[in-house]
């Protein structure tokens, strides 16, 4: 997947000087082993801390061999104040964990208190206001250890990510879409930077881009990846000119960072100006790795962009839309999948999903803004969307939101796609996730989330759920199951 980072994780491990190094570092060389076993690739530094000289040793080891994401491994009880610091003083995502005892035949001379090496470590770390990521059961055997290292990966692949993202957004929310309007600080506070733009600034860097030379390839490229979907090829030109410029201005405008998203305005003087709407172009940056959120959702890209980092794949952007007719619950989902109407709605959006997410694909145009642009004649300025049935699969619906008082909090609900016909249009699919009509009433109604959601495809819950941990948000709402009550639920309904 482009756009997003390669970790290169190593391992340090750490040991009390009152009990023996080799013990540490031995059980270090046998996680390495584990690991590799895996088919994956850790750097193990030769350094095993004792004190803060070994901790500087160690640092400057790590860096020059291009680490960026670690593991500090205490293979015995482990020194509180020298592993707290390398946390402190590295710079990228931690992870730390502890060594199990091994066997009942060596618990004299072999015993490492690992244990509770973990609490004071776990201590030390609230005391210096740091933040690591510690597994569900941090103390394991070696080959525990080496899976907990592949857990952590799309974690620090996410933080990563994040302290080199540019998010690029052009134009101000719609009128009456103030819902996915947000207070950037908390980007700052993530590492993300921002560069806000007007309209007429992609209005003129579009038209400076009139005739250019790159057009009728990428066109030719639409044409072949549409294949037999290209009901509107009139318009491919002007979507391929759009395609450059949204392609140049990120190579132009990303300074320092590495990585880009897009949170672009697309409607209602889109049309009228540009001439087409943009949900085609969206599409094929998505499944470049670059994804564009519609409606300039600013924290909607940024939530794609942790979805990508996560599962390394295509996300999308969807709204989270309208019920499941009952008649097609009855003809199509019940009895055929544990699932109640209320636990089913539709994911839509105007046709921004990849082609590669859908089961066909067909450029048409938007219906929406067509019955208010242009009543009773030919589709024209509102032709550009990519229109097709989402995937059956499973999916993790998900979103990073920052608060109208300054905070973030998030949401993660993981369930399917189901292989029902939507019968409807736009990019759109039939979702199903367990308890839906609860968590959305006491989340995502309750917590006053906008009407967009990050899609991933694929079950990422577990690790979505721990990104947002070590990214410090508090209020993290799933579905929860029966029985399990909401603090805003009225215990005495139903």
């Amino acid at each position: 997947m482009n756009n997003v980072p390669k970790v290169k994780l190593g391992i340090v491990a750490v040991s009390r000087d009152c009990f023996p190094m080799e013990l540490s570092a031995n059980r270090r060389g046998a996680v390495v082993a584990a690991y590799r076993e895996l088919g994956r690739e850790v750097y193990e530094c030769p350094v095993t801390i004792e004190n803060e000289i070994h901790m500087r040793q160690a640092l400057a080891d790590i860096k020059a061999n291009g680490v960026n994401a670690l593991l500090v491994y205490l293979g015995n009880f482990g020194p509180e104040t020298p592993e707290t610091l390398l946390i402190k003083e590295f710079d990228g995502p931690v992870m730390v964990a502890a060594a199990a005892e091994e066997t009942q035949e060596n618990l004299v001379g072999g015993r490492g208190d690992a244990y509770c090496g973990m609490l004071n470590a776990s201590y030390n770390l609230g005391l210096r206001n740091l933040n690591a990521y510690i597994p569900e059961y941090p103390v394991g055997t070696a080959s525990e250890i080496a899976q907990m290292m592949v857990d952590f990966l799309p974690v620090a692949r996410t933080i990563l990510g994040l302290r080199d993202l540019k998010i690029i957004s052009f134009g101000p929310r719609p009128t009456d879409f103030m819902a996915c309007n947000a207070p950037i600080k908390q980007l700052f506070n993530l590492g993300v930077e921002i560069e806000e733009n007007s309209e007429l600034d992609l209005f003129a860097a579009f038209h400076a881009h009139a005739g250019d030379p790159r057009i009728p390839e990428v066109q030719a490229d639409m044409e072949a990846e549409l294949g037999e979907g290209n009901q509107m090829p009139g318009i491919l030109p002007k979507l391929a000119q759009y395609e450059i410029t949204l392609l140049d201005w990120m190579e132009e405008h990303k300074g320092s960072r590495s990585h880009v998203v897009f949170a672009n305005k697309c409607w209602p003087a889109f049309q009228t100006q540009f001439g087409f709407v943009p949900c085609y172009v969206n599409s094929r940056l998505a499944n470049r790795g670059i994804p564009v959120s519609c409606e300039v959702d600013i924290y909607g890209a940024l939530s794609e962009y942790i979805g990508q980092c996560v599962s390394e794949d295509v996300v999308t952007l969807l709204d989270i839309n309208n019920s499941v007719p009952a008649d097609m619950y009855l003809s199509s989902i019940q009895n055929k999948y544990p699932y109640t109407l209320k636990d089913t709605f539709m994911g839509f959006h105007c046709g921004n999903t990849a082609s590669s997410k859908l089961t066909s694909c067909t450029m048409k145009y938007q219906l929406i803004m067509h019955r208010g642009l242009e009543p009773d004649k030919e589709p024209d300025i509102t032709r550009g969307t990519l229109e097709g049935d989402i995937l059956p699969g499973d999916i993790t619906f998900f979103r990073l939101q920052g608060t109208a008082e300054g905070g973030l909090r998030a949401y993660v609900a993981q369930g399917e796609v189901l292989p029902v016909p939507t019968r409807s249009f736009g990019g759109i699919g039939v979702f199903a996730i367990p308890e839906m009509g609860r968590f959305y009433r006491h989340v995502l109604i309750e917590k006053r989330y906008p009407h967009h959601g990050a899609v991933a495809f694929g079950h990422f819950g577990k690790a979505l759920f721990q990104v947002f941990r070590y990214l410090g948000v508090e209020d993290i709402g799933f579905n929860q199951p029966k029985g399990m009550l909401y603090p805003t639920e009225n215990p005495f309904e139903g």
